[in-house]
């Protein structure tokens, strides 16, 4: 009986704790004051401290020997978002951290920024890191989350079979068909124009500058300049074909993100650009009946 009792109050107590946290989910969007930008950021449980996206690192008076001589140090960084709007910013390390990962092991500077969250704005720990490849430039860890806030991991945002896709690159919405059948996203793309191209390798022109023009489905169009990432094998009904891939920005209204797109006349189809796993995965379910 006494147990019972125990085990009672120690749910209880666990209960209220949850309770007095709010709940977010595997991905949220954080506002840096100081830089006056937004990032949607990936919250991760199995990070103990929280990363941010820095390139062009540059400790003030020069760095020392050792990177824990700089420890004390103010040190000015670039950092970008989705969307690709950059900010500089400085702060002071406060300390070398060493990262073990399945790459191996490396040190990263930390220092201490000012991050928003909706009314919650706290000084936190970050570790400074080139994240340019990786989908999110912000990591959120424990010492972001301890205290403050659960991780709902099931939540994503819903999407229907049809939705207005915004393109950064071109400024341009379009009326956008999901296909979870497809693997990949597909642009319309028409009078492609290669830099120094190879008329009979398409794989050697992986690197090179592009230019085409696309459209909506009002006749609206855009000329795009963006550079050839990969090739892409397709293979449908109609046979396989190989396509150009490139990066661009796109997404909902304000919800954009950086993804691969292949690039293929689509001008007898109805939809000029078509949204696929690679985009979906990890941010949307699909409702059919939206």
């Amino acid at each position: 009986m006494f147990r019972s009792g125990i085990a009672l109050i120690l749910l209880s107590l666990s209960a209220s704790a949850l309770a007095d946290k709010a709940v977010v989910g595997q991905t949220t969007e954080i506002h840096l004051p100081g830089a006056g930008l937004a990032m949607t950021a990936r919250v991760d449980t199995g990070a103990s401290v929280s990363s941010i996206h820095a390139f062009d690192i540059e400790v003030v008076g020069g760095a020392g020997k050792k990177m824990k001589d700089d420890i004390g140090k103010l040190v000015r960084f670039s950092t970008e978002n989705a969307k690709g709007e950059t900010q500089r910013l400085e702060a002071r390390i406060v300390k070398v951290s060493t990262v073990s990962n399945s790459q191996g092991t490396e040190s990263r500077y930390a220092v201490d920024l000012e991050l928003s969250h909706d009314k919650d704005v706290r000084s936190i720990r970050v570790n400074l890191r080139d994240r340019g490849h990786m989908d999110y430039k912000l990591l959120l860890g424990r010492n972001w989350l301890e205290d403050t806030y659960v991780v709902d991991v099931a939540e994503k945002n819903v999407i229907g079979p049809r939705a207005p896709i915004h393109i950064v690159e071109a400024d341009l919405t379009i009326d956008t068909r999901i296909d979870t059948g497809a693997v990949e996203n597909s642009l319309h793309a028409v009078d492609l124009k290669i830099e120094n191209e190879n008329k009979t390798d398409m794989e050697a022109n992986v690197g090179k500058k592009i230019s085409f023009t696309t459209a909506n489905e009002k006749g609206e169009s855009r000329r795009v300049h963006s550079r050839i990432v990969e090739t892409s094998l397709i293979r449908n009904a109609q046979g396989s074909e190989i396509r150009y891939m490139v990066e661009l920005t796109l997404g909902e209204p304000g919800k954009e993100f950086k993804v691969k797109v292949n690039l293929k006349d689509r001008t007898d189809m109805t939809h000029k650009l078509l949204i696929g796993r690679n985009w979906l995965q990890g941010h949307y379910l699909v409702d059919v009946s939206l």
